[in-house]
């Protein structure tokens, strides 16, 4: 995986690029679906309607042990290249592409300027939980 600062915006970001085995549909199902959003991401993924459409409210909850809730939205679907929501003071952003039999996976995460280290290590491994996945039946 490649990472990098990006300061050339309002916000700092990380940019994450990791290249996945599972082609592009697996890989949105895996963004976009509660269940296999569990397998990966730091928190549960509640979406207003079950529904990835722009402008839908997204409830991120952690663990107990963590006593935390997230407020997030919708703010771009593109499927299945794009798709992009706040979370808590962060924005998310990820973009697909096929490479080869599989997929590149692109994540910018635009975040306050004390977190862009803190983020970058925590992506780093979330986004190797999602690299595990593979495509079942598919």
């Amino acid at each position: 995986m490649t990472g990098t600062l990006l300061t050339d915006g309002a916000r700092p970001a990380v940019r994450l690029e990791r290249d996945l085995s599972d082609p592009v549909p697996v890989v949105w199902r895996a963004l976009t679906d509660r269940d296999e959003l569990r397998a990966w991401f730091p928190c549960d993924v509640l979406v207003a309607g079950s529904r990835w459409e722009v402008g839908a409210s997204i409830t991120f909850t952690f663990a107990p042990e963590h006593d935390m809730t997230l407020t997030g939205e919708v703010l771009e679907v593109d499927e299945p290249r794009v798709l992009a929501f706040t979370w808590g003071d962060d924005t998310l952003r990820f973009e697909l592409s096929p490479h080869g039999s599989g997929t590149r996976l692109v994540l910018i995460d635009e975040l306050p300027p004390s977190a862009a280290a803190r983020n970058a290590a925590g992506w780093d491994v979330c986004l190797d939980r999602l690299a595990g996945r593979d495509s079942g039946d598919d």
